[in-house]
Formats: structure tokens, C-alpha cells, sequence
């Protein structure tokens, strides 16, 4: 696991670059528009692009692709160069048509995923905004598509710290253009639509940064000895063994983003029926925010870990070395959870008071408690999440894409049912925590199903020993989290307040540094090994 830990400390840092920039753009984007309708209409127009990429490709170029790139590097003459080629045209083609195609159907997609008050009398302007930005940002699907298609190829060579520091580019970009917005028109947290001139910036920025972020990766290709040249013979070249195991993989995002657009749908409802009750957090766009901040560590631990173990895994599942594999995937998720769960259990008990930071923003001042409490409901998503997104690179990696797909359609049916259910009991305000309950609830039957079904095709990936390892690392965390709860209470009666944000920075740092070092004492007194393997693996690489 060297080598893993290495590739996966530069990931994570990259990672971590990426995540606090793209931080500051969720603080800079929440300050700039606020978190009401008009939040709502810019947050669904900018992450359906990302949406349809996925629904058209995503699955195929993030999960299917890196493994069929590693057999062809060890199969064929010239190191899977010519494969390689002949991805990266037909993927380029396919995005561009796709691009073009979804482009004609905004006004279908409009009527799927906004909700139904928007097309009613008096959100003529609402709607007007929300359909020409979603135009302004629809070219975002093939760049999004030709960055995770580039960012492969070097994954597969094993190249993996630039396609996890480019998002970074990203941020940046969109920073600069939000401030210029911030300075030309100010503040508003508005329900009535954006100008023409408002939506220009918003959406043609947005567009701006994926661009710039899709071009970071071109020197490092060229770094690596790969030269990008297009080829269209693709008549038995083993395309279509790729094409087939990603028609699985279709299935799966289909029914991913069926979920995903029911969740907007209900969030967007929620928005819209608090901005009649005068409620300016509500739906879709608190619920983005807790997401984003809960998927932080997901995506610097989990997603850093899981890439760098991927070639591993193809090998081990292209040699059939299956009680290998079960035990790189067993080792993978334990030291995946000894990083998540400590801060998952943070998050639950001090999610409110993070969010009471937010309260030095002027945008955000009358939604903190909201957004706290939307952050502390993903809390058993984060750990959840962890579980399920490890057990399907074991999946992949064995060119196994049917089984997640069942998976995942009975995630998504899961996470409709608890949605639409928890939703309908509360009001507008209560909407984003609910569909974070629910999404947790989705991924809590997702990971006990990929479990048993990846132990039933490879070996026992939850062992003994990751048993073992299970409840010392709950009993540390249950510690870790009473002593949290027990200072929140104790600053609480010393007049203390979470929901100021001078006091929610007392809260936090007092709480938070009690809650590690408590964890940290409780890990070591139970004998956690996989934290002194994480420490020490940090501090070797410092």
C-alpha cells in the first residue's frame, strides 16, 4: 500500500485545494445571490450540465474506462496508445452531439426539473432567467466530459495528482467573475430573476471555468509521453467491449439522475413555496450547500484513496487474484473510515454551530440554523456514502457493472420514497434536511447491498478483522461525540451562543479540538492501527 498512499496523500492534497476553493466559491456565490429563488435558478441551471454529462457519459468515461485502459497498456504492442486514441475520439464526438442535442431540449429539460409554480402566472421572469441561463451553462457537458475522458489516460498511467488539482483553475476563475458581479451589482438574496446582463456573467463565468480547468490537463498528457490524435477506425479495435460493460453503467446513472431530478424537483417546490411564507432558505439551494461542505471529505480522503488503488485492483481482477483484491478493498475502506467517520460524528454533533459561522455573510445571516441543521442531517450519508463508493471500484474493477446497476435502482427508489414521505411532513423550511435524511437513509441500504453482493462475487471483503476494526472505530467515535456534546453543552450554560458566529467560532474550535484529541486518545488506547497508519503516512510524506 506504498505506493496507494503516496498517489493518494498528492491527491488528497490536490483534492484538498480544490475543495477550500471551491468552498470559498460556495461562500462567494452564497454572499453574491443569497440562498432564495434566485439561488435555486442559477444552482439547478449550473448543476444540470454536470447532470446530463453523467446521464450521457459519465459513467462510462469515470468508472469503466481506467481498468479497459489498463488491460489495453498490458495487452497491446504499443501500450494502449492506439486504444486510447480511439476512446478519446469517439468520446469527443459523442459529448459534442450530446452537447448540441440538449442545448434544442431546454425547454423540455426546464419542464422536468424546475417546479410546476415556475411555469404558473407571475414567474414569467423566474422562469425566463432559469432557461437562459441553463442555455448559457449546457456547453459545460463537453468539457466536463473532455476533462474526466483526459484526466483518465493519466489516471491509467498513473499520473493522478493534475485531474484532482485542476478544479482548483476552476475556482478560480469563477471567483474572480463572481467578484466582478459582486462589485458591479452587489448583494441580493432576490426571488424575481436576473437581467439579461446578471445572467451573462453568471452563466458565461460558470462555462469560463470548466474550460480553463479542461485545458489544465493538456501539458501534463503531454508530460506523460501521451500525444492525443484522433482515429476513427474503430471496427475491432475492443470498443465494443467497453461500449457493452458501460451500457450497465448507463442503467446505473439513469436511475442516479432520476433521483437527482426528483430531489431537485421537491427542493426547488420548497424554495418556491417559502418565498410565498417569506422563508429564504429552504430548498434546493441549502441543500446544495450542505452536500458540497459534507462531500468535502469524501472527496478528499474516499475519492483520492479509491482512485489511487484502481490500476491495483484491475491487475488483481485481471489475474483473478481475487483474495488479494478482497483484501486491498478490506484495507482500502478501513482506512478510509478511520478519516470519515471522526468527522462525520463531528459534523453531526457540530454542524449548527459550523453553519453559525456563516452568519458573518449578510446573504446567509437568516438561514445558518438551517443550513446547520441540512449539514448535520448528511452526517449518516458521509459514512454510508464511504462504504458504497469503495465497494464499487471493487465492482469495476472486475468489469462488473450490472450488479451496481440493482444496486442502484434500488438506492434511487429508496431515496424517491424517503424524500417525497419526509418532505410532505415538514414545512418549506425543514425541506433541504429531509432530502439530506433521505439521501443518507438511500446509501445506508446501498452499502449493506453492495457489500454482501461484491463478498458473493470476490470473498469476504467485510472480514474479521474489518469487524474488529468496525467497533473499535465506533466506540472511539461515540466517545469522540459525547465529549463534543458535552462541551457544547457546558459553553452553552456559560452563555456561550452557536448561533452567533463569534460564538460559533468559540464552539467550534473548543469542541472540535476536544472531539479529536479525545478520538485520538480513545484510537490508541483501543489500538487502532489504521490511524497510526494514517498519521504516519501523513507525516512521512511531509
Amino acid at each position: 500500500m506504498t505506493d496507494v498512499a503516496r498517489a493518494s496523500a498528492w491527491m488528497a492534497l490536490g483534492t484538498i485545494a480544490s475543495r477550500l476553493t471551491g468552498f470559498v466559491r460556495l461562500l462567494l456565490l452564497a454572499a453574491t445571490i443569497g440562498t432564495a429563488l434566485n439561488a435555486d435558478l442559477f444552482n439547478i441551471a449550473n448543476t444540470i450540465p454536470n447532470a446530463m454529462y453523467i446521464l450521457v457519459a459519465g459513467g462510462l468515461f469515470n468508472v469503466v474506462l481506467v481498468p479497459q485502459l489498463v488491460r489495453a497498456m498490458k495487452r497491446d504492442a504499443d501500450g494502449g496508445d492506439a486504444y486510447a486514441h480511439r476512446i478519446l475520439t469517439l468520446g469527443l464526438l459523442a459529448l459534442l452531439a450530446s452537447t448540441v442535442l440538449l442545448v434544442l431540449l431546454i425547454p423540455l429539460i426546464s419542464r422536468v426539473v424546475f417546479a410546476d409554480r415556475l411555469f404558473s402566472s407571475g414567474f414569467e421572469s423566474q422562469l425566463s432567467s432559469g432557461m437562459f441561463l441553463m442555455a448559457l451553462c449546457m456547453p459545460q457537458v463537453f468539457f466536463y466530459g473532455a476533462f474526466v475522458l483526459i484526466g483518465q489516460v493519466l489516471n491509467a498511467r498513473r499520473h493522478f495528482g493534475p485531474m484532482m488539482w485542476a478544479p482548483v483553475a476552476n475556482n478560480a476563475v469563477s471567483c474572480a467573475l463572481l467578484a466582478v458581479y459582486l462589485v458591479v451589482f452587489g448583494a441580493s438574496n432576490g426571488t424575481d430573476g436576473f437581467t439579461t446582463t446578471q445572467a451573462l456573467l453568471l452563466g458565461l463565468g460558470s462555462t469560463a471555468g470548466i474550460v480553463v480547468q479542461t485545458f489544465t490537463l493538456l501539458p501534463f498528457l503531454r508530460r506523460s509521453g501521451f500525444r492525443i490524435r484522433l482515429r476513427f477506425d474503430f471496427r475491432g479495435s475492443g470498443l465494443g467491449h467497453t461500449l457493452r460493460l458501460g451500457a450497465w453503467t448507463l442503467g446505473f446513472i439513469i436511475a442516479n439522475q432520476i433521483a437527482f431530478i426528483v430531489v431537485q424537483r421537491l427542493g426547488n417546490r420548497g424554495t418556491a413555496e417559502g418565498a410565498d411564507q417569506g422563508v429564504t432558505a429552504a430548498g434546493t439551494a441549502v441543500y446544495e450547500i450542505g452536500f458540497l461542505i459534507s462531500q468535502m471529505p469524501h472527496g478528499v480522503i474516499t475519492v483520492s484513496i479509491a482512485t489511487a488503488v484502481i490500476p491495483t485492483l484491475s491487475t488483481l481482477a485481471h489475474d483473478r487474484d481475487y483474495g488479494r483484491m478482497a483484501m486491498e478493498l478490506g484495507r482500502t475502506l478501513r482506512i478510509a473510515l478511520t478519516i470519515i467517520t471522526p468527522i462525520a460524528v463531528a459534523v453531526a454533533c457540530l454542524g449548527p454551530a459550523a453553519a453559525g459561522v456563516l452568519g458573518y455573510i449578510p446573504n446567509l445571516r437568516d438561514g445558518t440554523q438551517v443550513i446547520g441543521w441540512t449539514v448535520a442531517a448528511f452526517a449518516p450519508a458521509m459514512i454510508a456514502f464511504c462504504i458504497h463508493f469503495v465497494m464499487l471500484r471493487g465492482f469495476y474493477s472486475n468489469e462488473d457493472t450490472r450488479t451496481p446497476f440493482f444496486i442502484q435502482l434500488v438506492i434511487a427508489a429508496t431515496n424517491i420514497a424517503a424524500a417525497v414521505v419526509l418532505t410532505s411532513l415538514v414545512a418549506p423550511g425543514r425541506v433541504a434536511q429531509m432530502l439530506a435524511l433521505a439521501y443518507g437513509l438511500a446509501y445506508l441500504v446501498g452499502a449493506g447491498l453492495s457489500a454482501l453482493f461484491l463478498s458473493r462475487s470476490i470473498g469476504r471483503v467485510v472480514d474479521a478483522e474489518t469487524v474488529r476494526f468496525a467497533v473499535r472505530l465506533a466506540a472511539a467515535a461515540g466517545v469522540s461525540g459525547a465529549s463534543m456534546l458535552g462541551v457544547l453543552w457546558g459553553l452553552s450554560s456559560s452563555g456561550v451562543r452557536a448561533d452567533d458566529p463569534t460564538g460559533s467560532l468559540v464552539v467550534l474550535a473548543v469542541a472540535g479540538t476536544v472531539g479529536a484529541l479525545v478520538f485520538v486518545g480513545a484510537s490508541t488506547a483501543l489500538r487502532l492501527r489504521e490511524l497510526r497508519y494514517v498519521v504516519t503516512t501523513v507525516l512521512r510524506r511531509g
